[in-house]
C-alpha cells in the first residue's frame, strides 16, 4: 500500500491523481443521486439509460472521424444520448399505454446496438473495452473540469429539489393533492440519473455503473433513517470503494473498474451477513 501512496505523489503518476480526483468528485453525485434511484426503485430504468450511452460515445466517435467535429467529444455525445433516453422513457412511462418494461427494454439494447455498429464503422482501432468497463486511469484534465461541472450541476439540482423529490419518491398521489408536479420532478430526476451515470462511466464503465450507483445507496440504507442520512453514508461510501479499489487495483496489479466495484460489492454483502448473523443470534 505504501507503493500506491508513493505514486500519488510521484510528478510522473499524474494520471493517477487525476484517477483518485475523478472517482472522489463523482462519488457525492451518485450518493445523493444513487439514493432516490433506489428510494423510488428505479434500477432498471438507470440500467437502460446507462447502456444506451454507448450509442452517443460511438455516435460522437463517428462523426469526430467522419465528419471532423473535433468539439463532439464521447463525453458530449454520452451526455445528449443518456438525457434523450431519460426523457423518451419518462415521458412514454407517463403518457403512453404501451409497457413500460418493454420500452425500457428495447431502448436498452438499441442503444448497445447502435454504439456497437458506430464503433465498428469508424475508422481506426477504438476499443470498446474501455467504454463497457471503464478506465479512469485514462482521466484527462478536461474530463476532470467536465464531472466537476457536472457534478454541481446534479449536486445543486437534488439538493435544491430535496423535499419534493421525497414527496415524488414515496408517495406521488399525496403530492399531487399538495400542488407538486410530479411527473415533472420524475423527469428531472431521471434527467440527473442520467448525468450522473455520464459521470461515472469513465469510472467503472457502462457495463457495471449501475452496481456503484445503486450498491453505496443500497448499504446505506441499512444504516439511515432519513433520506438526507442515506445520501451522505452513501457518499463516503462511494469515496471509499474508489479510494479504496484504485489502490487495491494498483497494488494488486488489476483492472480499477471492476475492483472498484467488488469491493462496493463486498461492502453490501458484509453489512447483509452481518445483520443476518445479528438478527439469528440475538
Amino acid at each position: 500500500m505504501l507503493a500506491y501512496f508513493n505514486a500519488l505523489i510521484d510528478p510522473n503518476m499524474v494520471f493517477l491523481r487525476y484517477a483518485l480526483f475523478a472517482g472522489l468528485l463523482a462519488a457525492p453525485a451518485f450518493g445523493i443521486i444513487g439514493t432516490y434511484v433506489v428510494a423510488k426503485r428505479m434500477t432498471y430504468l438507470a440500467g437502460a439509460i446507462a447502456h444506451c450511452v454507448l450509442g452517443g460515445i460511438g455516435a460522437a466517435l463517428y462523426c469526430q472521424v467522419h465528419f471532423g467535429l473535433l468539439w463532439l467529444t464521447p463525453m458530449l455525445g454520452a451526455i445528449v444520448t443518456a438525457i434523450a433516453a431519460a426523457l423518451i422513457i419518462g415521458l412514454i412511462s407517463q403518457h403512453s399505454r404501451e409497457r413500460v418494461d418493454s420500452v425500457i427494454g428495447a431502448i436498452w439494447v438499441l442503444g448497445m446496438a447502435a454504439g456497437i455498429i458506430f464503433i465498428a464503422k469508424t475508422p481506426g482501432y477504438i476499443d470498446p473495452m474501455s467504454y463497457l468497463f471503464g478506465n479512469i486511469l485514462m482521466i484527462t484534465a478536461q474530463d476532470l473540469i467536465t464531472i466537476a461541472t457536472l457534478d454541481v450541476i446534479v449536486i445543486g439540482l437534488g439538493v435544491l429539489s430535496y423535499n419534493r423529490m421525497i414527496a415524488a419518491c414515496f408517495d406521488e398521489e399525496f403530492a399531487r393533492l399538495r400542488g407538486i408536479k410530479t411527473e415533472l420532478y420524475t423527469l428531472l430526476l431521471l434527467c440527473l440519473t442520467a448525468l450522473t451515470i455520464v459521470l461515472m462511466v469513465r469510472v467503472v464503465g457502462i457495463v457495471m455503473v449501475i452496481a456503484l450507483f445503486t450498491l453505496p445507496a443500497a448499504t446505506a440504507s441499512h444504516f439511515s433513517a432519513r433520506l438526507w442520512q442515506m445520501m451522505l453514508i452513501a457518499t463516503l461510501l462511494g469515496m471509499v470503494s474508489v479510494a479504496g479499489g484504485l489502490s487495491l487495483s494498483y497494488v494488486l496489479d488489476l483492472p480499477s473498474g471492476p475492483t472498484i466495484v467488488m469491493l462496493s460489492g463486498f461492502f453490501y454483502l458484509l453489512v447483509i451477513i452481518g445483520k443476518g448473523l445479528k438478527s439469528r443470534l440475538g
